[in-house]
């Protein structure tokens, strides 16, 4: 399917989808919500893909919502004029970050500049984020009197505590990628000119991983912050017990009985 908004293919078990409206900083509109859903419904139901690369074309990740669509512009001039926000958040945002967070794959944000508002919250929502050094991550809600959304207000104190979630959120202030590294908001930061070659090895060494442990893997961290101790033992068991039964479980044994490189089939 060709794509107007974004780029998007699957080679060598590696999916790469890159928002593609750099003219307006590759902000959200309702047709890119449309084809970023279409192209993750097919990743999901494509055996072919083992991780998932999404980035940015030209010089930003991307800066959130596009103000300037009418789906979220306001309607009028009085004060109940306004458009339902709320339902944009049902309709586009919860799902394409639970979309994210739910793909059997690693999916790995590179961000390569600027990312803004939901853009940056998307970011976050990845399970690794690696940025170029130029990059900077801006929690943009307050000035437009909102709150963070796309996971922002649950990822920002479970990855940085109150005081820095507090500050970034309240004051809408630039984080510079080298200090979100730093704060561990985010994997790595890298050198502009290293960020590409970085981002394929990563991408490469995880399409040739036992994509199914590492599926288990991401779900079993991202619900731990809902049990207790002992659930989550009980947890890791019963996907110990399903990975047990591996064929990719079972060639890491021989592999390593055997001195060898595994090749995994991610099954």
């Amino acid at each position: 399917m060709t794509y107007q908004t974004l780029l998007f293919e699957v080679s060598d078990g590696i999916a790469r989808l890159t928002f593609n409206r750099p003219d307006r900083l590759n902000s959200f509109n309702v047709e890119m919500h449309g084809e970023v859903r279409d192209a993750l419904t097919r990743l999901a139901a494509d055996r072919a893909a083992r991780v998932l690369v999404l980035s940015g074309a030209g010089r930003g990740f991307c800066a959130g919502q596009d103000l300037g669509d009418r789906a979220v512009a306001p309607g009028g001039q009085g004060m109940n004029q306004g458009v339902d926000l709320g339902e944009s958040i049902d309709k586009y945002y919860k799902p394409l970050v639970l979309a994210l967070r739910n793909l059997p794959m690693p999916v790995i944000a590179a961000v390569n500049g600027v990312a803004a508002g939901a853009g940056a919250n998307i970011a976050l929502a990845c399970d690794l984020v690696i940025a170029t050094r130029s990059a900077s991550f801006i929690q943009s809600f307050s000035k437009l009197g909102l709150v963070p959304d796309s996971g922002g207000t649950w990822l920002l104190p479970r990855l940085l505590g109150n005081a820095r979630a507090m500050g970034l959120a309240l004051l809408a202030d630039k984080l510079s990628a080298e200090q979100a590294a730093q704060w561990g908001l985010i994997w790595r930061c890298v050198e502009d000119a290293e960020f590409k070659s970085t981002v394929d090895t990563l991408a490469q060494q995880l399409a040739l991983a036992p994509t199914r442990g590492l599926a288990r893997t991401k779900q079993a961290i991202y619900e731990s912050w809902g049990r207790s101790f002992e659930q989550q033992l009980d947890q890791e068991r019963d996907f110990q017990r399903e990975l047990g039964r591996s064929q990719d479980y079972a060639e890491g044994v021989a592999a390593f009985t055997e001195k060898r490189n595994p090749k995994f089939t991610g099954r």
